[in-house]
């Protein structure tokens, strides 16, 4: 696990203002990194988050204020994240710890710094790295029982969730970065028996079962070989950092197509993900020991448990999701929080699913996404999706304007955001992950 240092130090204060200030997503504690562009010409790069503004790393690479061996100062000047996850946690380490000392309250190169500082609102993100291949798992156990109540009544939950982390090979053309709108999509809505009896044909609509899932994910950073599994206790060296995603969902295709072979086009029209990522080195305060198991559940395998992951593989994290209707919008009120479901209540972590991902030999490579699956707390109110939340839309959320969703319509907006706290640690977050509905393309 990554230790501490001084770059976790509580007391550390940072010249750019907005760091400091309490509840900020972007303190001096975290920096975590993402791509940007400007609209003016410039080709994407690389950024650092300090309050509310962007260190343009390359541009402080080639003023000479971040001291960088050459080959991550090559990775810091490319346009995607994807070489210098290649390189590892030293290197993220080593351009957290520069980047850290440029930005410290007592940095004597602060005023030459001043000038690679972009403010947050001219800086344009997009995805940071190239993701070749994107695996979505399933990993909350108050997930599973509520969404499978749900959608198939009077079903139990597989044995193999409790033996291994479930999932499922996504698509990794359909990512975005957070902003992008989430159209509409049109499936197979699927029968009811009367339907199948009488011998009528399916047809093709637009979803009327919108949902989001509410997720986080984990970036690779070095990839491993071909047939070599990547043991659990080495789990973190191949983790670069972590995301916020939204798995957007259509539950009325998913529930016709997803028999036997799983999730298909249910899911690849789009999948959200916030552009900044928190890298493990930021999250080193925020470890803590894996949810405990019910007392009669059986153990995990071998390969998927050790001391030290029992020490501290969980993580601190809770996310919070927010609904703004068009209504809202329009009344120019904010979004509405509606759950705040803890990360650490995850029947599987992130080194459990890495591991068990690799276990048959399955080569991972920089940029690669593994997504969490819907993060639910033990109470409905923390669902993370509405499946859940609303039972299949048979018992509507409530909003406070009074307007009800079972699930979304167009001109609704998701925001995901998620903060990490410990006990004398500065709280860290992970900006927005957020989309809006729009209506189905025209054809």
């Amino acid at each position: 696990m990554t230790e501490l240092d001084h770059t976790h130090d509580p007391a550390a204060r940072s010249w750019v203002a907005a760091a400091n200030v309490a509840g900020s997503d972007f303190p001096l504690q975290n920096l975590p990194l993402g791509v940007f562009e400007t609209g003016d010409g410039h080709a994407p790069r690389i950024g650092i988050a300090i309050g509310d503004a962007v260190l343009d790393v390359a541009q402080a690479c080639r003023r000479g204020l971040l001291a960088l061996p050459e080959d991550i100062t090559a990775a810091c000047g490319a346009s995607t994240l994807n070489a210098l996850m290649a390189l590892g946690p030293p290197a993220s380490g080593a351009l957290r710890h520069a980047a850290f000392g440029l930005l410290l309250s007592s940095s004597r190169r602060a005023d030459a710094a001043r000038g690679c500082l972009v403010p947050v609102s001219r800086a344009r993100m997009r995805l940071p790295a190239h993701i070749g291949d994107f695996t979505d798992f399933y990993t909350s156990i108050h997930h599973a029982r509520r969404a499978m109540a749900a959608m198939r009544p009077g079903a139990t939950l597989g044995h193999n969730f409790h033996t291994l982390p479930v999932a499922y090979h996504g698509r990794a053309s359909s990512v975005v970065a957070s902003g992008h709108a989430c159209v509409r999509p049109r499936g197979q809505l699927g029968m009811d028996l009367a339907d199948i009896a009488s011998g009528a044909r399916t047809g093709y609509a637009a979803t009327r079962k919108l949902d989001f899932e509410a997720e986080v994910g984990c970036f690779i950073g070095a990839g491993n070989a071909l047939g070599h599994p990547v043991d659990l206790d080495d789990a973190e060296q191949h983790v670069f950092g972590v995301c916020l995603v939204n798995d957007w969902s259509a539950r009325d295709i998913q529930r016709w197509e997803a028999q036997p072979l799983g999730p298909f086009l249910a899911k690849s029209f789009l999948t959200t993900i916030s552009p900044w990522v928190v890298t493990v080195q930021a999250l080193a305060p925020f470890r803590r020991p894996p949810a405990p198991r019910e007392a009669d559940a059986p153990p995990p395998p071998r390969a998927l448990t050790s001391a030290r992951h029992e020490a501290l593989g969980g993580l601190a994290m809770e996310l919070r999701i927010a609904i703004a209707t068009a209504a809202m919008k329009q009344a120019g009120q904010a979004p509405e929080a509606i759950g705040s479901p803890a990360f650490s209540a995850q029947y599987w972590t992130l080194s459990q699913m890495l591991a068990h991902h690799t276990s048959n030999g399955c080569n991972l490579r920089p940029g690669d996404l593994l997504s969490s699956g819907t993060v639910s707390g033990p109470d409905v109110r923390d669902s993370g999706c509405l499946l859940e939340r609303t039972r299949d839309g048979q018992t509507p959320l409530a909003l406070s304007g009074g307007e009800q969703r079972g699930y979304l319509e167009d001109g609704d907006t998701v925001e995901l955001r998620a903060v990490c706290a410990a006990p004398g640690a500065v709280s860290i977050g992970f900006g927005v992950c957020a989309g809006t509905v729009v209506a189905e393309a025209a054809t």
